[in-house]
């Protein structure tokens, strides 16, 4: 076997309470690399179009990245893959912490789960042995709950991967939920929802296994160099994690403010900032797997009618969602609001924007107090908000209307409230506004699970960030359209390998270009991977994941904005009166990406990329 990975993949049937090891091989990992390379390569293999994501069959792909648990930075990440239960095409909910890491070192890159187990069970993993437990007694427990069950159960160092009564009720914005209080998630798409329809409780896993390198000494000086150079431009997020970046996204025009109306809210940014929590809750700072850079805060409230909230720290767009989005300025709502989620199991995303739908319909007259359950659903009522996001959980009342995200929810309110739906392919958007940085509109618009912007980030870029080494150097007008179809392609590219690999985007912000993710690649295999190769892996996974998505009837149709977003420009703030030219943008992007004027690629795309 060649060094880092372990080439096991393990095939777990619930229904029929058996599982069989598949050989991963050479060839499967330098076509695909791992993570969600790999599951998209399987699933365009074995999905079934016409079958629903909560059907049992559906596979449910849980996949380890390739670096994952290498000393390479960040080297932690891993992927739930398949379906969508909420928007219905490919998804890829990724995850940092310890779990990935700990999966390989019990002797496996990944497992694939389909069948539903007649009673609730969970799956313990360790060194290579694999039971299936029941798991009635922990149906119904929350995540916090849940880890703390298990690691008595299993040993008290198992790393956990679970779902909560919102999975358990077929919401479909649950996520699938990991390290406990010091909360990771696998928020977006609802796989927690799709862990459920299957009776899989959890998967706890634990292992003694460590890789090995084809060039060990190599890696360990270039990782030790890049570990300094990351730290050093990654400062801010060390000290602040993504929650001190609400001032400057406000400033710039970037975050969302009462469902995207409103283009600015100053004292509400400050009030909702990271800098602003951390003074009244000092953070503890954590660190997941391999990572020099330690985004991760704790913080405890002790006093006021929210004591008692501990845990993961509101990031931004937690913060964004639960503050500006429903002009909350009180953190310590978002906090609550926060521990709930991670508690329920429930992407923090998709609940503050189903919650600021409700608000706008109510205040536009679509939702009477009779539907709202008696909550006064003004602007900005904390007692309104927590009270939602238990609802949503448990589909109570209104909450069970929002459940399944801001599209479903319309439809259902009628044709007047279409345009506050704010989504794009059924995914909520996250806190980033492509009227402040338009090549977002074209990310957006293309990318392969709905609003995505983990699967482009440019926007960096419009906050000066440089990388010399790969072209992006210079001025640069975050407002104008022109050449932002080339922006948004060479991005996507980029971080399409990031979920494969197992490594962190953050990385990206700290300065980290192709050619040194190439080089960490060769290094650890041995493979003498270069900067060229590696995009070119990437705009491969990226078109195969557009392929899944050609299956499921997405066209050039559906490559577009929510009308709010093309037709209402931001009335004040920094980025005032700008709309993204979306149309001029695809066209450059469509010519770039090889595909056919209805967005399907092209067979001889198809066939440069080696996907023919």
């Amino acid at each position: 076997m060649a060094y880092v990975y372990t080439g096991k993949l393990l095939r777990v049937d619930l229904a029929a309470g058996r599982w069989v090891i598949q050989e991963i091989t050479d060839d499967m990992v330098r076509g695909y690399l791992l993570g969600s390379g790999l599951a998209a390569g399987l699933f365009y293999d074995e999905m079934d179009p016409q079958q629903d994501a909560l059907d049992p069959s559906s596979p449910l792909y849980f996949m380890t990245g390739l670096l994952t648990g290498t000393l390479v930075p960040t080297g932690c990440r891993s992927s739930i893959c398949g379906r969508s239960p909420l928007t219905g095409i490919w998804n890829e909910s990724g995850v940092g912490g310890y779990w990935g890491a700990e999966l390989r070192f019990a002797g496996f890159d990944g497992i694939v789960v389909t069948g539903r187990a007649s009673h609730p069970v969970y799956l313990w993993i360790h060194d290579g042995t694999v039971e299936l437990r029941p798991a009635d007694e922990l149906w119904g427990k929350d995540c916090f709950e849940t880890k703390e069950q298990l690691r008595t159960k299993t040993d008290p160092d198992a790393e956990i991967a679970c779902i909560g009564p919102a999975g358990e009720n077929l919401v479909r914005v649950a996520g699938v939920m990991f390290l406990g209080r010091v909360e990771r998630a696998a928020g977006r798409g609802g796989m927690g929802a799709a862990m459920a329809a299957k009776n899989l409780k959890a998967i706890a896993v634990r292992g003694t296994r460590r890789p090995k390198y084809a060039d060990e000494a190599g890696l360990r000086a270039q990782v030790k160099a890049d570990n300094a150079d990351i730290r050093d431009k990654s400062v801010s997020l060390s000290l602040l994690g993504t929650a001190g970046g609400v001032p400057a996204t406000e400033a710039t025009g970037d975050l969302p403010i009462k469902n995207w109306l409103l283009g600015s809210w100053p004292e509400g940014a400050q009030t909702t900032s990271g800098q602003h929590m951390f003074e009244l809750y000092p953070p503890k700072h954590t660190h997941c797997f391999s990572c020099p850079i330690g985004c991760g805060k704790n913080i405890e409230i002790r006093e006021g009618p929210y004591a008692g909230v501990s845990g993961h720290a509101p990031e931004y767009e937690t913060l964004g969602a639960f503050g500006a989005m429903l002009l909350n300025p009180d953190v310590a709502v978002i906090a609550k609001a926060n521990e709930l989620c991670n508690r329920y199991g429930l992407d923090t995303i998709s609940v503050g924007s189903a919650i600021a739908l409700a608000m706008e319909a109510y205040e536009k007259g679509l939702l009477s107090a009779d539907q709202t359950g008696g909550l006064d659903l003004t602007w900005g009522n904390a007692e309104a908000i927590i009270a939602l996001v238990e609802r949503i959980a448990r589909r109570e009342g209104l909450g069970d209307l929002l459940a399944d995200g801001v599209r479903a929810a319309a439809e259902r309110l009628g044709p007047e409230a279409e345009e506050m739906a704010i989504h794009v392919k059924g995914l909520e958007l996250p806190m980033h506004d492509p009227r402040a940085f338009v090549d977002m509109a074209a990310n957006y618009a293309t990318a392969n699970r709905g609003a995505c912007h983990l699967e482009a980030l440019s926007y960096w870029r419009g906050y000066g960030l440089e990388w010399p080494g790969w072209g992006y150097t210079g001025p640069y007008n975050r407002l104008d359209s022109t050449g932002k179809g080339r922006v948004a392609f060479d991005f996507q590219n980029y971080m399409s390998v990031f979920n494969p690999l197992g490594l962190c985007k953050f990385i990206v912000k700290g300065g980290v270009e192709p050619a040194t993710v190439a080089r960490w690649v060769s290094l650890a295999l041995g493979w003498g991977l270069d900067a060229d190769g590696l995009l070119h892996l990437g705009e491969k996974l990226f078109n195969l994941r557009r392929l899944i998505n050609v299956r499921y009837g997405i066209r050039r149709k559906d490559d577009t904005l929510p009308r709010r977003l093309l037709t209402w420009p931001r009335p004040s703030g920094s980025a005032q009166g700008v709309l993204p030219d979306l149309e001029n943008m695809l066209a450059e992007y469509y010519q770039l990406r090889g595909w056919t004027a209805d967005g399907i690629p092209s067979p001889e795309k198809l066939a440069e990329l080696g996907l023919a």
